[in-house]
């Protein structure tokens, strides 16, 4: 999935009591955040483990690094000064946590799930893998197509006080190339800047908007030539994806907002979805020289999995052109999406859409 990930999971949020019936058990408030306050108890001031004679020297550069790029965060890119990505935990494991997203068969429109603060969101998420796979049998058994996302990184908005409580830096990430690792802090920090509640492709595409501009910043004045190297061959794979993956999605969802049957809903699916393999097979036999890191998102490829890369991509445009308007300035692109994050949802995507 390259970089892909489920960034706004507000998993201490999630957690806090449910308002809804869409929050159904004692159980998942009890996992959220129990789950949440055992990562807070591993994570150690960034300057202490640089201190620690026993720290490996390769996570030593890596942590210098994210100093780097914290502090070219709040300098240059004007996201938040605060204590958030100054502290380092080693999870032993290799997710922050496991996100379970559902569709219908012949819909592209994700389950929700409804919680306090966060409102509803696309995904159920959880510390450990095994209840994850046991919800996501649940919903497969309801007739619901099902994707299990091991997520490395999730923002908690920033809204609780102290260092304590505030979101660190992972060993689930701390190892990605350094154009990466640069987009994951820009675009968990940009979540803490403005968030609509109950709006999933708003908030990420937002966060997505912040990454890959604060990301090429950072490379352009900072990278060396061998990191810039890496990271347009990485990010050149990642647009073909993008590209492809978003072409199948708004062809399927014209199949199913179609006055076909339903039989002939599945039959046009089932045809589209193998050109989507086909055209990736040969993809990674010719351009991409036999490259397989999406070979495991094409395997499982579904109408969840499609669903979710919406939520990321689906309004970037339109946030890179508001920042254009808004004169490359950092303050007033985020002044305007902080108002139309106020709006009511129908009216902030006619202002977003309204940009061409």
């Amino acid at each position: 999935m390259g970089m892909l990930s489920l960034g706004g999971v507000m998993a201490l949020a999630a957690g806090t009591l449910c308002l809804t019936s869409g929050c159904s058990t004692l159980g998942y408030y009890a996992q959220s955040v129990n789950g949440h306050v055992a990562l807070l108890n591993r994570a150690r001031p960034v300057s202490q483990v640089l201190a620690d004679p026993a720290t490996p020297q390769t996570l030593r550069e890596r942590l210098q690094l994210t100093e780097r790029l914290r502090d070219y965060a709040v300098s240059e890119l004007k996201l938040p000064d605060n204590p958030s990505y100054r502290r380092f935990a080693d999870l032993q494991r290799p997710a922050a946590v496991w996100n379970v997203v559902a569709a219908p068969e012949l819909s592209l429109t994700l389950k929700t799930w409804c919680f306090a603060v966060v409102g509803c969101v696309g995904y159920r998420g959880y510390f450990e893998p095994a209840p994850a796979e046991a919800l996501a049998a649940e919903l497969r058994a309801a007739g619901l197509e099902v994707s299990v996302n091991a997520i490395p990184a999730y923002s908690t908005l920033g809204k609780l006080p102290g260092s304590y409580f505030s979101d660190p830096l992972l060993s689930t990430f701390i190892q990605m190339p350094e154009g990466d690792l640069a987009r994951m802090i820009f675009h968990e920090l940009a979540h803490q800047v403005a968030y609509a509640a109950g709006d999933t492709v708003f908030n990420e595409s937002f966060a997505t908007s912040v990454e890959r501009i604060g990301g090429q910043r950072w490379l352009d004045q900072h990278g060396s030539d061998q990191v810039r190297s890496d990271y347009e061959r990485l990010e050149s794979r990642r647009r073909t994806f993008r590209e492809m993956t978003m072409k199948a999605r708004n062809d399927l969802d014209a199949i199913f907002r179609s006055a076909l049957s339903d039989a002939e809903k599945r039959a046009a699916k089932a045809a589209r979805m193998a050109q989507l393999r086909n055209d990736y097979a040969a993809l990674k036999a010719g351009p991409w020289l036999g490259f397989s890191g999406y070979d495991g998102w094409f395997a499982r490829a579904n109408n969840a999995s499609l669903g979710v890369l919406a939520a990321y991509n689906q309004l970037v445009p339109q946030f890179e052109r508001l920042f254009e308007r808004e004169g490359g300035d950092f303050g007033r692109f985020y002044a305007e999406v902080k108002r139309l994050a106020a709006l009511p949802r129908t009216e902030r995507l006619a202002a977003l859409e309204a940009l061409q």
